[in-house]
C-alpha cells in the first residue's frame, strides 16, 4: 500500500457564529471571528489516497482524474464564496477548520477510483490544520 497526496488552493471568506448563544457569548467565545460580516483565508487542502500501485501505469490514482474530482467536488464549490451563505454544508455548522476538514471528507468519500481516501487535511493557515481520517 502506498500514500499519495495531492495538493489543492481555494480562497473563502467565513464567520464563527453559534445562533443557540446571545451575540455576547459568541463574541466572547470567538472574538474578531464572530464578525457577521465575515472575513477570508486562502486555504490549502491535502488529500491523501491509499493503494496498491498499479503494474501497468505505475499510478495509485490518476493523477488528472484526482484532480478533477477535487476540482468538482471541493474548489468549484468552496473557491471565492462565502461558506456560511453559500455553501450548504455550513448553512447549520460552524465552518471551523475541523468541520470544513469534515465536510470535504463526505464530499470525495467513494468518488476516488481505485483508490481509498485516507486523510482530508485543511490548512487555514500556515500554521492552523486540521487531519481528518474519517470516522472509525
Amino acid at each position: 500500500m502506498i500514500f499519495l497526496t495531492r495538493k489543492a488552493e481555494f480562497s473563502a471568506a467565513h464567520f464563527y457564529w453559534n445562533e443557540a448563544w446571545s451575540p455576547e457569548e459568541n463574541q466572547r467565545v470567538f472574538g474578531k471571528c464572530a464578525n457577521r460580516n465575515g472575513h477570508g483565508h486562502n486555504y490549502t487542502l491535502e488529500v491523501t489516497v491509499a493503494g496498491a500501485v498499479d503494474a501497468t501505469t505505475g499510478f495509485v490514482v490518476d493523477l488528472k482524474e484526482l484532480k478533477d474530482i477535487l476540482e468538482r467536488e471541493v474548489i468549484s464549490i468552496y473557491d471565492h464564496r462565502h461558506l456560511n451563505l453559500e455553501v450548504p454544508e455550513f448553512k447549520n455548522k460552524i465552518p471551523t477548520t475541523e468541520n470544513i476538514a469534515i465536510a470535504i471528507w463526505q464530499r470525495l468519500d467513494n468518488k476516488i477510483p481505485h483508490a481509498k481516501l485516507h486523510r482530508v487535511r485543511v490548512y487555514e493557515m500556515p500554521d492552523l490544520f486540521a487531519d481528518y481520517y474519517g470516522e472509525p
